[in-house]
């Protein structure tokens, strides 16, 4: 099987993520994790990353597509895998298609995990109370939430077309959460 999870900051991706991928025998690909991987095998494509990063930019959709695309010719990706962080845009779905297409992979299915702003912004600020995360701060989390809904929500009505979005409460207990997923899978 292979996923995308989308939603927003806060909402729960990286926990489910992991929990669907444990019940599913799929491995769970975060872009951040494999961007560091790159840098920290010093590969060209990861040198080219880290430039960006070292200058506070984003990586660019070529560059990332790079990496994504060297990431899914693994041979511990062929039997499924879900995608976490990415894509963050339409151009990155579109990159990804050709990908997948060239691999000769299909996407099973795009999950968006939804929740209540405020509560997400809430759930953020205790998570940043307890963890000193630097990032967990109000105007922080406005801020992420904000560039989430201008440019990755876009990717909801995108995956929506080809009738692969399926759209899970994510607030509640995390096992609870799991079992809806897992639901919306079969």
């Amino acid at each position: 099987m292979r996923l995308i999870f989308l939603g927003p900051p806060g909402v729960g991706k990286g926990t489910q993520a992991k929990r669907v991928c444990g019940h599913l025998g799929i491995i769970h690909l975060s872009t951040g994790d494999i961007l560091r991987a790159e840098m920290a095998a010093d590969s060209e494509i990861g040198q080219k990353a880290k430039s960006f990063i070292d200058d506070g930019e984003l990586v660019p959709d070529d560059v990332l597509l790079g990496i994504m695309n060297n990431r899914l010719k693994k041979d511990d990706a062929q039997k499924g895998y879900l995608l976490d962080g990415f894509p963050r845009t339409i151009p990155q779905a579109e990159g990804l298609d050709n990908i997948m297409k060239n691999l000769s992979h299909t996407l099973d299915g795009a999950i968006s995990l939804t929740a209540d702003e405020d509560e997400l912004v809430q759930r953020l600020i205790n998570r940043g109370l307890e963890s000193d995360r630097s990032d967990d701060t109000p105007e922080v989390i406005r801020q992420r939430q904000k560039v989430y809904w201008n440019q990755t929500a876009p990717l909801l009505e995108y995956y929506a077309q080809k009738n692969l979005l399926k759209s899970v409460d994510g607030l509640g207990d995390i096992p609870e959460i799991t079992e809806r997923i897992l639901g919306v899978l079969n």
